[in-house]
């Protein structure tokens, strides 16, 4: 039993370890010699990349950062899966019950790992294109559906921020919608929740009505964004 506990332990280790990926402080270092976490909002994520570093930055940031999400669960799936680890299992142990808890484990690490890079001192973004990534390795109609109120949101607002904060608000209730397991839908919750939490300085600017629309830069950076 105790190997098994190291193992599944290892998994969200690996999980955290795929989220801490520094996507977007590395693309600015290689491409413009900077520290993205110094300029527009001080977020290593996508939208901060793409208003400092450019369109085409953006959206290979933005892809990468949700299959690390994707490759986190990927990974327990195929754990779990595999004929190499059925001799490892214990006799009274059920794998079809722990998956979807490892699953979730493996998730919020995952989610950690972005926004608390250990590459990055435990600074980065906001975790919302790596929790898609996860969303859609869990449930793809779960991850489409979260995908869809989010274009939804930016195309009548055209602010990120609010966009994002509106996915995290719908994902339990498409979790408990699609009928997904008990780990998942508080995955939902806990994932949501920490989500709209890492952006309280965006909620702050939309109160005082300075949040930028989609194109737009912030004019300096949020520390904030950081902490």
């Amino acid at each position: 039993m105790a190997l098994w506990l190291t193992l599944n332990a290892l998994l969200i280790l690996l999980a955290y370890l795929l989220g801490s990926l520094a996507t977007g402080y590395w693309a600015g270092c290689w491409l413009k010699g900077i520290d993205i976490r110094e300029h527009g909002s001080g977020s290593t994520g996508a939208t901060n990349v793409l208003r400092t570093l450019g369109t085409g930055p953006g959206v290979v940031v933005l892809l990468i950062d949700v299959l690390k999400g994707v490759g986190a669960i990927s990974l327990v799936n195929w754990f779990y899966t595999t004929d190499l680890i059925q001799p490892l299992i214990p006799s009274t142990l059920n794998p079809a019950t722990w998956l979807p808890w490892i699953v979730t484990l493996a998730g919020i690490a995952a989610l950690l790992g972005h926004s608390k890079s250990i590459f990055l001192n435990f600074t980065g973004g906001k975790s919302v294109a790596t929790s898609l990534g996860v969303l859609l390795a869990m449930s793809w109609l779960v991850g489409v559906g979260t995908f869809g109120v989010f274009l939804l949101v930016l195309a009548i607002t055209r602010i990120v921020s609010i966009s994002s904060i509106s996915g995290a608000i719908a994902v339990p209730g498409l979790m408990w919608a699609t009928h997904q397991p008990l780990p998942y839908v508080l995955f939902g919750l806990a994932g949501g929740l920490y989500v709209i939490l890492r952006h309280r300085a965006n909620i702050q600017r939309l109160l005082q009505g300075t949040e930028p629309r989609l194109g737009q830069k912030l004019p300096e950076p949020d520390s904030s964004a950081q902490s």
